[in-house]
């Protein structure tokens, strides 16, 4: 499929995620200006605007599941409004792995294609869904989730809003099994030996 989707569908998402990640209670700190000035820089219709998403738009598919981040270390005039945006593409069977976002929700609307989304509670109950084109869903708060394309022939195409302008990401994956916690501890708390963990490790290590 196509990135050309991005032309019309990410100006609606733009409209609908903004309009409500705002209502919502932010994670980030209360500012006392209209707006937080990045040293050194002209403020002016420039700092306000943003355009590396333009480089998505008639672009080949990614090869692999691909997060392109529209938040404040990207967009510095995000400073202190409590939002942020991503646009996440999955190529055909995909996944975007279990993580969490410690400091916002993540609302999730579907341009193209289709998802498995779910996520987990703080009892440990699951709660899925499958998307359709024009469908949102809503992560809440810090809570374990992923998204997976199952389909087996054709991308999707998601944008995400988030009511920080820094809202973290936390791989479980790689906080587990990249960070250095020792394979005793990772073999015993998975129930499991050390050459399983090691081949976990070597699974998720950067190719080369």
């Amino acid at each position: 499929m196509a990135l050309n989707t991005v032309n019309h569908g990410l100006c609606l998402s733009l409209v609908i995620a903004f309009t409500i990640v705002p209502i919502a209670m932010a994670g980030d700190p209360d500012i006392i200006t209209d707006f937080v000035v990045t040293p050194n820089v002209p403020v002016d219709g420039n700092f306000f605007t943003h355009t590396a998403l333009r480089s998505l738009v008639g672009a080949d598919p990614p090869t692999t599941f691909k997060v392109t981040k529209a938040s404040m270390a990207e967009f510095p005039a995000l400073n202190g409004q409590s939002v942020s945006f991503a646009v996440l593409e999955y190529p055909a069977g995909s996944v975007n792995p279990p993580h969490t976002h410690p400091r916002s929700a993540e609302l999730l609307f579907l341009l193209g294609g289709s998802l498995q989304v779910g996520f987990i509670d703080t009892t440990n109950k699951l709660y899925t869904q499958t998307l359709q084109v024009g469908d949102m869903f809503v992560f809440p708060k810090g809570l374990v989730h992923f998204q997976y394309n199952a389909d087996a022939q054709n991308m999707a195409i998601a944008v995400s809003a988030f009511g920080s302008a820094n809202a973290g990401t936390v791989s479980v994956p790689g906080s587990v099994f990249t960070t250095g916690i020792s394979d005793d501890i990772l073999a015993k708390s998975f129930k499991t030996d050390v050459t399983t963990i090691e081949a976990i490790k070597a699974g998720l290590a950067p190719k080369s």
